[in-house]
């Protein structure tokens, strides 16, 4: 039987390509120029486009720089959902990082290149706008990947704090982590690797557990 899946029409596949054009612009202009001394006429500009072409694919300028972000991160989330249930928590986000890690370079570098979206990690840092938003989306994050958690090991998140804890613990490990990477300039991947990996196997031992053992080991006790 022949193959029926439609491929993009050509429509669809100039417009997949205005809006990589657009985000490539974007973060090359961030991290040569800097993302304040960046406006939304230079990116425009730079991609050939209309500033109302880029309204057209993005709300704002920060929209566009965290675009491939918010992919990397969708693909954490499902790599955390696929992870087997009989999983710890942090050894489950562990190992679902390391999955998501494994296969992010060919999704990301379907808009732009790999070693430019790690890059921007950098500019971030240094950054306190986006540093401010960076934070507030690592939040929101952190909520999304707790009520994963909860799900999985059959909690309910606003009765039990377990869930948000060890998710808060693990966010914080990669915030450490992201944070001494950046100062150090090698803004590859096995670097943030290999160091996100050595900074894990300092708190695993104190957090890696059956928590289907001691179901009530997160309440707390009625004060007296």
């Amino acid at each position: 039987m022949a193959d029926t899946a439609t491929p993009p029409g050509l429509r669809e596949r100039k417009k997949q390509r205005t809006r990589d054009t657009l985000l490539r612009s974007a973060l090359e202009l961030f991290t040569e120029r800097g993302y304040e001394e960046t406006t939304v006429d230079d990116i425009a500009e730079a991609a050939d486009v209309s500033q109302r072409t880029f309204f057209r694919y993005f709300a704002s300028k920060e929209d566009a720089a965290f675009f491939v972000s918010r992919l990397a991160e969708s693909h954490f989330v499902e790599a955390v959902r696929r992870r087997p249930p009989g999983e710890a928590p942090l050894d489950a986000m562990r190992q679902a990082l390391g999955e998501s890690w494994d296969t992010i370079g060919e999704a990301v570098g379907r808009l732009v290149p790999l070693e430019l979206h790690m890059r921007f990690y950098q500019v971030i840092e240094s950054t306190p706008a986006l540093l401010a938003a960076h934070l507030r989306r690592a939040a929101e994050l952190e909520e999304e990947i707790a009520r994963v958690v909860a799900e999985r090991e059959g909690l309910d998140m606003e009765a039990d704090p377990r869930p948000r804890v060890v998710v808060a613990v693990f966010g914080a490990v990669i915030r450490v982590t992201e944070r001494i990477w950046s100062a150090r300039g090698d803004a590859s991947l096995a670097a943030l690797r290999e160091l996100t990996a050595t900074y894990l196997d300092q708190v695993e031992p104190a957090l890696i557990g059956d928590w289907r053992s001691a179901r009530g080991a997160g309440r707390a006790e009625p004060t007296p």
